[in-house]
C-alpha cells in the first residue's frame, strides 16, 4: 500500500518524538552568558573609535576653556552664524565665556546648528543616547542640519543596557516618552544604493566630551 503521509505530517511526527524523548539541556547557562566580550576601562577611546568609524566627529576637551577654544575655531571655519542652544546647563557655559547662541525657537527655519547635552554615550556602538526630558525636546537633535553634543566622561557606558540604566536611576517612574539610540550621522541607502548623508536628520554629528 502507498504511504499518503504528507511531509507536514511527517515533520509532526518527528517533534511529537522529540518533545517525548527527555534530554539534557546542552548550553543550560546560554541566557546568561554575556553578548560581548568585556569592554575595556578605556570607553572614552572605544567610544571615539566606533563613533568616527560611522563618520562622527569627535574632540575631547581637558577643561571649558579647551572646548570653547575649539567649538569657536570649528564654527569659524564653517562659517556657523545661527546656532541654538535651549537647555539652561549649556547656555550657561556658552555665556561664562560670551559664546553667541539663539535661546529661543525665533526663526528655528534657519537654525544651522542645534546643541545639546545627552543622556548617554554607548562606547560599544559609537552611539548617543538622547532623551526629549532636556529643554533641548525633540527638534534640536533633528532640524538643524549640524547637530552638536557636549558629553562628560561619567555619561561613558559600555553597552545600551548601562544606557538605559543611567536613564532610569535619573528618572525613576517618570521616565521620557522618547528615547532615541543615534549612530552617526542621518543616512539613507534606499535609493539605487547610494548613500546619503542627512536624509532624514543632520549631516553632521559632534561630540565634545569633557572630564567629569
Amino acid at each position: 500500500m502507498r504511504d499518503i503521509t504528507t511531509s507536514k505530517e511527517k515533520l509532526l511526527k518527528k517533534i511529537r518524538q522529540a518533545l517525548l524523548e527527555k534530554r539534557d539541556n546542552p548550553y543550560p547557562n546560554l541566557e546568561n552568558l554575556p553578548m560581548y566580550p568585556p569592554a575595556p576601562d578605556n570607553l572614552d577611546v572605544m567610544f571615539a573609535e566606533e563613533f568616527m568609524a560611522v563618520q562622527g566627529q569627535f574632540a575631547f576637551c581637558e577643561d571649558e576653556v579647551q572646548f570653547i577654544e575649539t567649538l569657536l575655531e570649528l564654527a569659524e571655519k564653517r562659517n556657523w552664524r545661527k546656532i541654538y542652544c535651549w537647555e539652561p546647563a549649556l547656555q550657561e557655559i556658552l555665556s561664562r565665556y560670551e559664546y553667541p547662541f539663539f535661546e529661543t525657537d525665533k526663526d528655528f527655519e534657519q537654525a544651522e546648528v542645534g546643541f545639546t547635552l545627552c543622556e548617554a554615550l554607548i562606547a560599544r556602538n559609537g552611539s548617543i543616547m538622547l532623551s526629549n526630558a532636556n529643554a533641548a525636546g525633540r527638534r534640536l537633535s533633528i532640524y538643524p542640519g549640524v547637530h552638536i553634543v557636549l558629553a562628560y566622561t561619567s555619561q561613558l557606558v559600555p553597552d545600551l543596557k548601562d544606557g538605559f540604566a543611567l536613564i532610569k536611576k535619573k528618572y525613576g517612574a517618570h521616565m521620557p516618552s522618547m528615547i532615541s539610540n543615534v549612530t552617526g550621522p542621518s543616512r539613507t541607502a534606499d535609493i539605487e544604493k547610494t548613500l546619503v548623508l542627512g536624509a532624514h536628520g543632520p549631516k553632521e554629528l559632534f561630540v565634545f566630551l569633557l572630564e567629569g
